[in-house]
């Protein structure tokens, strides 16, 4: 029945190498026995291009530890064959995160075997081109949205209504602008990129401001403006949006396209009883990481989304990352496999 889907003896892999002070990347015809972790062998569908993977495509990003590797944080796909229990040949599955794409083999390849514990099952409602339109970047956008709902959820406090986004263009700051507005929040967006502010409103911001505004000194506190923040950027664009957080407000930091760096106080931490919550993505739970998938397509308006997808062959992805290193992208890049 599923002969279709029966392994094949060869298919393409993109696989980074580094020889001295050589590092190359290049798509390659493997078979199965260049694949060595896990119990479960996916027929890869679509993978995507996060900032991480742009780090660890350029020069393995201080994350890939052995070479040959192959390289793709997320993938969507089909079970081929298993050895776990949790999982039978026919199922669909995403993967996103667990070092997958670092440590062990991701999904720049048509075939990819990884532990099953890292995998979930694809939700109906759910596509599996639609789960790699979100990808890592979007996973971590509604793990953001989810952040910044529980301050009138689990903390019981006022209804959230102003929350800001920041490095709004990108992966995870435009699907967190569509889903924070589908959760009925007035969204401003922080971007660099003055000429699209009316893609911006497109996908439900409600005013959008230059990055400006924000990358200046901060003071000890400002005047409260957010409910909430989703900051994608860090430096002194993060430290200005806690300035201006209102009491119980919730800031849910998931990136650093700007810098690693923060300087601020402990001040309006302490007046105004803000929280300061890390997205952790790549290792949150199994059963955490099943509810925000059951929910994507709830609060994900794909005709939204797609407008601003770019679909691309392994081969062209070798030419396409740069750019995300470079803040050349807006939107997200779908890799597939099949193309």
């Amino acid at each position: 029945m599923y002969q279709k889907n029966k392994v094949s003896d060869q298919f393409k892999a993109l696989i980074l190498d580094q020889k001295g002070e050589e590092f190359t990347r290049e798509v390659k015809s493997i078979d199965k026995s260049f694949l060595k972790h896990g119990d479960v062998t996916v027929k890869v569908d679509y993978s995507d291009l996060n900032f991480k993977d742009g780090m660890i495509l350029k020069n393995g990003g201080r994350l890939v530890k052995e070479f040959p590797h192959i390289p793709g944080i997320d993938f969507s796909g089909t079970v081929l064959e298993s050895e776990n229990s949790k999982f039978k040949t026919g199922d669909e599955i995403i993967l996103t995160g667990f070092r997958v794409g670092e440590i062990f083999y991701g999904g720049y390849s048509q075939i990819a075997k990884v532990n099953g514990d890292f995998l979930v099952k694809r939700p109906k409602n759910l596509s599996s081109k639609q789960a790699m339109i979100l990808g890592t970047a979007g996973f971590t956008s509604l793990m953001a949205a989810f952040a910044i709902k529980a301050r009138e959820e689990i903390l019981l406090g006022e209804k959230v209504n102003s929350v800001l986004v920041t490095g709004a263009t990108g992966g995870v700051g435009s699907v967190a602008v569509i889903a924070l507005s589908k959760l009925g929040y007035n969204v401003t967006a922080v971007t660099g990129k003055d000429s699209k502010a009316d893609y911006l409103k497109s996908l439900g911001a409600k005013n959008v401001i230059n990055r400006a505004e924000f990358d200046k000194d901060p003071r000890l506190i400002d005047k409260g403006l957010w409910d909430g923040v989703v900051d994608t950027v860090g430096g002194k664009i993060l430290a200005n949006a806690i300035v201006q957080t209102n009491p119980n407000g919730i800031i849910a930091v998931c990136g650093n396209a700007n810098t690693n760096e923060l300087n601020t106080s402990v001040i309006p931490f302490m007046l105004r009883g803000i929280k300061l919550w890390g997205m952790d993505s790549a290792n949150c739970s199994i059963k955490r990481r099943e509810f925000i998938w059951s929910e994507a397509a709830n609060l994900i308006d794909f005709s939204l989304l797609e407008k601003s997808v770019q679909t691309v062959s392994l081969e062209e992805l070798i030419e396409t990352y740069p750019k995300i290193l470079k803040g050349e992208i807006s939107g997200r890049v779908l890799v597939d496999l099949n193309k």
